[in-house]
């Protein structure tokens, strides 16, 4: 389908909602590289498309979804902190790497003066510090982590929760998401969504809920300035 931009289209929305890993964060990778290297120091070889049920979500949902996909043999609880710790050195022995056109779409937003969240599933303090190495944490008013709320995503509660705290109601916010469990939060909590997909392409279901699918920063803002014609996923 082909949406006409004949207007623009950010002025429909008081507030701009972010997820954070795989969208504004280029870590979902490093995360999947070390998940790949914990398993095979348990000499297990987990099969991608189970591991990618799982992005987005919070540890407890991961531990259900892994734990389920790979079967009872998966020893999780061994190869959980492995994980963990590979992912910690890989972003913290090195600057964490940034998605193209980011800093650019913040300042645009910036620019438009739209209240601006975090939305993630990550620990709060966790996402701050890595914000604030990413020299991104000022655009931010706020963030919600993911141990912050009782239900993660694909539960609406986290966005539910950013929009409260921001004093804006859900339908007047725009969040951006890359996984399909988030957009699904999103669109759970009655925001508009847009996705930039990072590690998957949205499946057939999430495709059907009519949100734009872009592919990059550049066009979501091209998008909400009403520049162009895009094709919705």
């Amino acid at each position: 389908m082909i949406i006409p931009c004949n207007a623009k289209q950010i002025e429909q929305y008081q507030a701009i909602i972010f997820d954070m890993d795989g969208l504004l964060l280029d870590t979902e990778q490093i995360a999947l590289q070390a998940f790949r290297e914990a398993c095979r120091q348990f000499n297990f070889e987990p099969a991608l498309d189970i591991y990618l049920r799982a992005v987005g979500t919070n540890p407890v949902r991961t531990k259900m979804i892994l734990t389920r996909g790979y079967g009872a043999s998966f020893p999780f609880d061994q190869i959980s902190p492995v994980w963990g710790e590979n992912y910690r050195k890989a972003i913290t022995e090195r600057p964490i790497p940034v998605k193209a056109g980011a800093p650019e779409f913040l300042e645009f937003i910036k620019h438009a003066e739209k209240r601006t969240a975090i939305a993630t599933s990550t620990a709060h303090q966790t996402a701050r510090e890595k914000l604030e190495r990413t020299g991104l944490l000022s655009f931010f008013e706020l963030i919600v982590g993911g141990d912050q709320v009782a239900k993660g995503k694909p539960d609406p509660e986290t966005y539910l929760k950013a929009a409260e705290l921001l004093g804006v109601r859900p339908h007047q916010c725009l969040a951006l998401e890359d996984s399909d469990n988030g957009v699904m939060a999103a669109h759970g909590a009655g925001m508009s969504v847009i996705q930039i997909p990072d590690l998957k392409e949205p499946s057939a279901e999430i495709r059907a809920l009519g949100h734009p699918v872009l592919s990059s920063f550049m066009e979501v803002q091209e998008f909400l300035s009403g520049k162009e014609m895009f094709e919705r996923g």
